[in-house]
């Protein structure tokens, strides 16, 4: 009997992430090491989870996963314009580039530039798949069922 995905499980696996176009955005195969998961650790959102609840070791699936249960629509409070003068002189600021960014609480968080106009950079900082529909793939390679504490 194939071992089930379930809410206390440890699972490894493969996974793709294409787009629409059918490019790929992300993959585990690509860089030849498989992805770890505690069902529930919030390493993936819920939804892509709720994929995985139930598959079995061994097997392979492919999910159609629309914005709001992938990476979220697009939040316009996201977009900033930023003045040019807040970036190195040297630095480029093409549109497409991501560039990291220091938040209040030390913590890092990625912007994408959007566009440059004269003095103004606007910088995009929401999930760079945001708004899109994605095709989740998975390869279930080992399931591990964790002890329930009583």
């Amino acid at each position: 009997m194939s071992k089930q995905i379930g809410p206390q499980s440890e699972v490894l696996f493969h996974f793709t992430i294409k787009l629409q176009d059918g490019s790929v955005a992300d993959s585990t195969q690509l860089h030849g090491k498989p992805a770890k998961l505690k069902m529930g650790d919030g390493s993936l959102t819920p939804s892509f989870e709720a994929c995985l609840l139930g598959l079995t070791e061994g097997s392979s699936h492919s999910f159609e996963l629309g914005p709001d249960d992938a990476f979220g629509p697009v939040n316009p409070d996201n977009i900033h314009h930023m003045e040019r003068s807040r970036f190195a002189a040297d630095m480029s600021l093409e549109e497409g580039a991501i560039l990291s960014f220091t938040q209040p609480n030390g913590a890092e968080i990625p912007g994408i530039v959007r566009g440059v106009a004269g003095d103004s950079v606007t910088v995009d900082f929401n999930h760079p798949l945001a708004g899109c529909q994605v095709t989740f793939e998975v390869e279930i390679l080992a399931v591990e069922q964790q002890a329930v504490d009583k």
